[in-house]
């Protein structure tokens, strides 16, 4: 889960660089130690800067201590992941969210692209190496819509 060792530095304009992660609480490379880049949503980045803004108004931080999510206003610390996943779960419990999880979100992302025919998008978002690793987690998210090609493969065999 990469997303509780987020630098705030690791933001260039929309652009979220991915290149640490965490292992039983233990800073590190990312899972596949790859580095990765996502496209953030407009909504998102003003969302952050907004947070960000308020939290340097407020606290002061040492060079060097912006990590995006913290435990502390002063960011020299980033959070654990159980502390991440149960401000998840409040927050989506306040939101009338059920089967709230972190997660899931992931999921539910992956799922909306498969379902979208985006499998290579998704398969970036995610960071699998091989878009068949999508496949096999998403396939169900995949709609049966080839009514054309069955009409096609019909009249091809149709004798007339």
């Amino acid at each position: 889960m990469g997303s509780a060792v987020l630098k705030i530095s690791d933001l260039d304009g929309r652009v979220l660089t991915i290149e640490r992660g965490l292992s039983d609480n233990v800073l590190g490379t990312t899972k596949s130690s790859r580095t990765r880049r996502l496209t953030l949503g407009k909504t998102t980045i003003e969302m952050i800067e907004k947070h960000v803004k308020q939290w340097d108004k407020e606290f002061d931080r040492a060079e060097g201590d912006d990590w995006l999510f913290s435990a502390d206003p002063s960011r020299s610390s980033y959070l654990k992941i159980d502390l991440l996943s149960r401000r998840m779960r409040r927050l989506g419990s306040r939101a009338g969210v059920s089967n709230r999880a972190l997660h899931r979100l992931r999921h539910a992302v992956a799922t909306h692209l498969v379902g979208s025919g985006k499998l290579l998008k998704a398969q970036a978002r995610l960071g699998h190496r091989d878009p068949s690793t999508t496949l096999r987690h998403y396939a169900h998210a995949t709609i049966l819509d080839d009514d054309d090609v069955a009409d096609e493969i019909n009249n091809l065999l149709a004798f007339g």
